[in-house]
Order: C-alpha cells, then structure tokens, then sequence
C-alpha cells in the first residue's frame, strides 16, 4: 500500500520538558510528541487544509543533552534550575524544579486527506515551515531551527522501499513500545512498577574482584509516559484554567520502551504511534500501530 508521511527532519529544540512523569525524567513524554503533531494539524487545518489529518506519528532523537548535574563521588545527579529574578526582598524566590533537555529530532507524521493538487503547489510545505519556525513549540521548548520539511511517498508493501524510507532518519534513535516485558513480568507474579524496575534496574556484584554490573534484558530499555488514567469523573473544578471545559484529574500512565535504530526495524508502523481513547477502563492513551514482541 502506497502510504505519505510528512517529514521534518532535524529540529533543534532548547528547553523541553525532560520530566515526562512524576517519576521518570529524561526524553519527553509521547503525549508531548503527538500533541505537537495535533496542534500542528490543526493550525492547517485553520489555515486553509480542512481535510488534513495526522493520524500517527514517530519520533527519532538525533542528539539529546539533559540538565543535570553529578558531582564527584555524588550517588545520584541533581538537575540543573533556572536563577529566577530575585524578589522585592532581594531574595530568591522559591520555584518548582523543571528538568529541561535541549533535543535534536525528526518527526514524521502520516497524511490523510491531503489532495493532490494542494501538495503539488507547494502552499502546504510553505505553511508547514511557516508555522514551525513562527509559533510552535515541542515538548514545552523553544524550536530555534529546523532542517528540511517534505512529504515522502512509499510502498510499506516493498521491504526495499521501506528501508530507504527509514535509513533517511538515520543516524538516530526512534522509540518502540515493549509492554511485551512488564506483562511477561507481571504473569510471574510481579506487580506494574516491580515490573518496570525489573528490567531498568542495573544491578552490580564483584566477582574475583572485580565489579561487573548488567541489567535483565538486550537493548536500550527504557520508562516512558504514554498517557493518563483518569482518577475522577468528568465534572467542574473550583478556579480551573479553561472555564468553558469539563476538568477531570488524572494520573500518569508509564510503561517500556526501547531506543532502537529505525534502521533496524522491519515495519514502520513499529515506530509510529496514535491516539487511543478507552471511556469503559478511563484511559487516555498513545500507542502503537505495531507493537514490538519479545525476543525480536
């Protein structure tokens, strides 16, 4: 099947949101990603392409530097705060830490409802560019650059045509969903969060020594935050931001993933993720079109 993505290619983002949960921190939440995706298409949509939709979307991170800091013979790094102004008592203010990263990505975002001749005239990439560099922003940061933007045509039917697709988004790392683990742990008896630790932990011991240390499992895994639980009901809250829309608290819902080259990959459709809703069990979800198994 013939598929069209849109591809932005190596933007450089200061001061993104490196906190994508109450307890992980380091590459933004997929909430984040897809959001910005979201709200690129509908400022096209306002700006004339009504029929366009961005249904899923990947993310690969060329280049990603956290703030934070480990001093000699620190246990564990500190993240590095902004000096806010100092008050009218000339004293610092106190502030809620935010972890910031500065990131170097692509984002490629499947089309729908794009016609021919609107992509032809080469209005749609002229706006693209215009609303990227003007007025959005990914993650919470500041995009102070961005590469190429063009829309690339392939048959995810043809594994030659998939991998030229996916070797123009090297070098770099995208990131799969592997929840394949945390349920393979949890059938052994472990509850969720004993069942992430399990496979970020690294565990150290001396033998002969000599101090050796692993995780359990191949491969770069990782928490990351892919949505929310909801907590309450859909209701009014008292001062909420947006009068106008219903409130409802929520929790973060984290899982596994793993950063792999999209080189690697066998199906594009395993690095792209959408938008699930499910009212029965409150859950507001990204996913994948494909999830990885375990052992591949």
């Amino acid at each position: 099947m013939i598929r069209k993505f849109l591809v932005l290619k190596q933007i450089e983002v200061i001061n993104a949101n490196a906190i994508s949960s109450p307890y992980t921190i380091g590459f933004p939440a997929m909430t984040a990603w897809l959001g910005a995706v979201h709200a690129l298409q509908r400022r096209l949509n306002a700006a004339g392409f009504e029929n366009l939709r961005l249904p899923s979307v990947g993310v690969v991170s060329h280049e990603a530097k956290l703030h934070t800091y480990r001093g000699k013979g620190d246990y564990v790094a500190s993240i590095v705060g902004t000096a806010n102004p100092l008050d009218k008592d000339a004293e610092r203010p106190s502030f809620i830490e935010e972890g910031r990263i500065h990131l170097t990505v692509s984002l490629i975002a499947e089309i729908d409802g794009l016609g021919k001749k609107e992509e032809k005239h080469g209005r749609f990439i002229e706006t693209v560019e215009k609303i990227v560099q003007s007025r959005m922003k990914l993650a919470g940061g500041d995009i102070i650059k961005c590469g190429e933007v063009s829309i690339v045509r392939f048959d995810d039917e043809d594994p030659g045509e998939t991998k030229r697709f996916l070797a123009r988004l090297m070098p770099g790392y995208t990131i799969v969903q592997r929840r394949d683990l945390m349920i393979d742990a949890m059938q052994k008896g472990k509850d969720a969060l004993d069942a992430l630790i399990e496979y970020v932990a690294i565990h150290h011991r001396c033998e002969d020594g000599e101090w050796k240390s692993e995780r359990k499992g191949a491969g770069w895994i990782v928490p990351v935050a892919v949505g929310f639980h909801a907590i309450s009901k859909i209701d009014r809250a008292l001062n909420q931001r947006d009068p106008d829309t219903p409130h409802r608290f929520a929790e973060s819902v984290v899982t596994l993933g793993e950063f792999k080259m999209p080189i690697r990959l066998e199906d594009v459709d395993e690095m792209l993720w959408r938008y699930k809703h499910d009212e029965e069990k409150a859950l507001y979800l990204c996913e994948p079109i494909k999830t990885k198994q375990k052992g591949e």
